[in-house]
């Protein structure tokens, strides 16, 4: 398998993982002490570096520290949407399509040499 696909698919668990670690106590934990919250963030991280420092060396292999960058803020947005729409039941807001687009934009500046051939 292509070492991008891999890269992206251990990203995005990454992600999903430090989503929930850096925001899910706000939901799951707000009634306990920040301290609590923290410890319970720090083991669920865990995890995420566990996915993300792999996945960085592989995606290293084919990609350039800012490409990786790029990609790890594309989909960082790509989890955050959903999780802050279902899990925080937060409105949607138009900033996350803008948001996502300048992302894009990102994208096309970040692999232009490869996307341009």
């Amino acid at each position: 398998m292509n070492p991008i696909f891999i890269t992206i698919g251990m990203l995005t668990l990454s992600n999903i993982f430090m989503t929930f670690a850096w925001y899910g106590h706000l939901k799951y934990f707000h009634d306990k002490t920040w301290i609590v919250a923290a410890l319970v963030s720090w083991g669920i991280a865990l995890f995420e570096y566990l996915l993300q420092v792999p996945a960085n060396r592989i995606g290293y292999e084919v990609a350039s520290t800012g490409q990786l960058k790029i990609i790890q803020e594309v989909l960082s947005l790509s989890v955050f949407i959903p999780f802050s729409l279902f899990v925080l039941k937060e409105p949607f807001r138009m900033d996350y399509i803008w948001a996502g687009l300048c992302l894009l934009g990102a994208v096309f500046f970040m692999f232009r040499d490869k996307i341009m051939g």
